[in-house]
């Protein structure tokens, strides 16, 4: 739920206590305190009606799921504001100063302020209901996001550990390069001696060969 909204109604709950208190204090008195009285409640309904208008504001604005639940409350807080407005319309009737008493009596009234409680109680019960429904709400998505901070990290990791294996694998792709080239340097190495070997081994034999050639020629002449 909207926090704004939570503020502003919360605002409009204490004042619409406090307006029918006045009320009921209004309706047994006379003279200059009942007038004071009765200024005390205009200006609270002018407030109360500034809060049901910033408060319908306020779900208009609001996501379609969320804005028809804050407008079904707030059709209930107009209500009880009418309520509230009737009352003092009752006070500053003119024939409220000689029956106000005998009215206090009556059933009607009586069961008017008894509905009016209830349907305060009502609603706060439903404002309670709402508001931990909003902070469970809050804590879920609390929870996910630091799940969803915990699968960023994991995910990170993971690229850093993909990373140094690539690297790896590049690193041993150039040993086995240089290896390779390394066995055809020493396979060429191997040959090019085997190759002087027989050449040695061939001006050896030719040089042997022509010392007994040079001997039997001495020797026989």
């Amino acid at each position: 739920m909207s926090e704004v909204f939570e503020g502003y109604e919360r605002q409009y709950c204490e004042l619409s206590a406090s307006l029918f208190k006045k009320c009921t204090s209004a309706s047994v008195l006379d003279g200059e305190q009942k007038k004071q009285k009765l200024s005390e409640l205009k200006s609270g309904l002018e407030e109360a009606e500034a809060l049901i208008r910033k408060m319908d504001l306020e779900a208009r604005s609001l996501q379609p799921s969320m804005k028809a639940l804050l407008l079904a409350k707030l059709r209930e807080y107009k209500s009880d504001l009418n309520n509230v407005k009737g009352e003092v319309k009752k006070i500053t009737s003119p024939n409220s100063g000689l029956n106000t008493r005998e009215e206090l009596l009556e059933s009607g009234m009586a069961d008017s302020l008894m509905a009016s409680a209830d349907q305060r109680g009502r609603l706060l019960m439903s404002t309670e209901r709402l508001n931990q429904s909003s902070e469970r709400i809050k804590e879920s998505r609390r929870t996910m996001l630091e799940t969803e901070e915990l699968g960023v990290s994991i995910l990170q990791d993971l690229h850093q550990q993909r990373q140094s294996l690539l690297h790896a694998h590049n690193t041993l792709h150039g040993v086995d390069d240089n290896i390779g080239k390394s066995r055809k340097v020493l396979t060429a190495m191997t040959r090019r001696m085997s190759r002087n070997k027989w050449i040695i081994g061939s001006v050896i034999a030719a040089l042997v060969m022509a010392i007994i050639l040079i001997l039997y020629f001495k020797v026989t002449h």
